[in-house]
């Protein structure tokens, strides 16, 4: 009889050791190492001999290129962030918080295909068919290529691919599949990295396009190894407050197209519908009554410019320590535009409370929202209203610099395409003399900047 081994595994980041831990080394995590059995060298195993790669080494000059062939999803903000489409015999994985509308996303996607003749398997391992057929018809899908396949496992998943050999393949969810082939449970590190490893070689050996969902884990990162990752040719974030109507398909990783394109939807009662302009958006919720420390800022998600508002609020603390608090802005970012407000402009809040906002609830990571965050908070610091028709655009250094941004050009037309007059720039960025479209304001130093806006008051 073959000798049965174990090891306990991280499952958390798939760390890996002879003897229980009870703080994963590589990751930190308390409590998450589980033993799991794994198969030695003399037994078989079915997943790593089932496909073989036959082909012999070619030299680079004799590679024939083909030309990749796209599916459409008929979802323009979907087919921006795939790079135009579905690459046929990829794999795709999209991950995001529960609730937060993947299964949505994807049944609405299946219906699209549908609708152009595409055979889908959707394989559902959390829901009943029940279920789904309520959900579509919510969602108003009704199409006879569409299969509905409740199963967790990946055998008879697979015998199901072999017989009704579809176009598209969904996994809803990865975590709920399991493998016989591993000795665990479903979700363990090593069922998620071997029934991906299996839905690869299919996708890849019969031209399967395959989207496998996957869950996050409470810090935001997609639940288990982080092979799972590098396995798939596109990496898909699904974000959004999922207590706010507005979400964001967002590309990590994409072997096939651009990864810093990001996708807009608007979730309702029928479905996700598509934000064609963000901008008029977000800017509508912004009060049309000109307030202390309030500034409009343009920052880019992917190659796209969004005009978003960025609301501050400064007051006298009733603690010992003042506190600042941040929703869609880095905590660490407003500290360190705290501490250049106090050495290089003067102002003093050791004894203020200091809160950021960033309107739409969406996450603004951008250095270029620096110029627009620092303004709002003084502006409100000394009760200044920032004209209502300019936006802010610029990285501010620790000595108290405006450094450049990129695609200045590209976010001044957004601007002026939206109808604002004025526009507060770094110095050193370059805009082209012909450009009238726009009253351009360039600072060298965040104190010009602060000037600037006291003096159109």
């Amino acid at each position: 009889m073959a000798k049965v081994k174990s090891k306990w595994i991280c499952q958390e980041c798939g760390y890996e050791t002879a003897g229980y831990l009870g703080k994963c080394p590589e990751c930190g995590s308390w409590g998450s190492l589980v033993e799991e059995v794994q198969y030695n060298e003399k037994m078989p195993n079915a997943a790593a001999n089932e496909f073989v790669n036959t082909e012999k080494p070619e030299l680079l000059k004799d590679i024939q290129i083909g030309e990749e062939v796209r599916v459409s999803t008929n979802i323009s903000e979907f087919d921006r962030i795939l790079g135009g489409g579905f690459v046929q015999g990829s794999l795709i994985l999209l991950a995001g918080d529960p609730g937060i509308g993947k299964s949505t996303i994807t049944l609405q996607t299946c219906g699209r295909l549908c609708d152009s003749g595409k055979k889908i398997l959707y394989v559902s391992a959390e829901e009943s068919a029940s279920q789904l057929r309520l959900r579509a018809e919510r969602l108003n899908i009704n199409s006879d290529n569409l299969y509905i396949y409740p199963q967790t496992s990946m055998d008879n998943i697979k015998s199901q691919i072999e017989e009704i050999q579809p176009d598209f393949v969904i996994i809803d969810s990865i975590q709920a599949i399991y493998s016989n082939n591993v000795a665990s449970s479903a979700g363990s590190v090593s069922q998620i990295r071997e029934c991906t490893n299996i839905l690869m070689h299919i996708a890849k050996s019969k031209n399967i396009t395959t989207i496998v969902i996957g869950h996050v884990t409470k810090d935001g990162n997609i639940a288990g190894p982080k092979v799972l990752e590098h396995m798939v040719d596109t990496v898909i974030y699904f974000e959004g407050d999922k207590y706010k109507s507005y979400r964001m398909l967002r590309s990590m990783k994409n072997r096939f197209g651009n990864t810093s394109e990001v996708g807009i939807f608007e979730m309702c009662t029928d479905g996700l519908h598509e934000v064609t302009n963000p901008n008029e958006l977000f800017l509508n919720e912004r009060s049309r009554v000109a307030a202390p420390g309030s500034a409009i800022i343009v920052t880019n998600e992917g190659t796209r410019p969004l005009m978003v508002e960025i609301q501050a609020l400064v007051g006298t603390t009733s603690y010992a320590a003042p506190r600042r608090v941040t929703n869609g802005v880095d905590l660490s970012r407003l500290h360190q535009i705290l501490a250049v407000l106090e050495k290089r402009v003067g102002l003093n809040f050791s004894k203020q409370d200091v809160y950021v906002n960033v309107m739409g609830g969406i996450e603004v990571d951008e250095p270029s929202a620096d110029l627009g965050i620092a303004l709002a908070v003084a502006t409100c610091a000394r009760d200044v209203v920032v004209d209502p028709q300019t936006v802010i655009i610029g990285e501010i250094g620790l000595s108290g610099e405006i450094h450049p941004v990129n695609n200045i050009e590209k976010r001044l037309n957004e601007a002026a395409a939206a109808g604002f007059k004025k526009a507060i720039i770094p110095y050193a960025n370059n805009v082209p003399k012909d450009f009238d479209k726009l009253l351009i304001i360039k600072v060298k130093r965040l104190v010009d900047a602060i000037v600037s806006c006291v003096s159109a008051n």
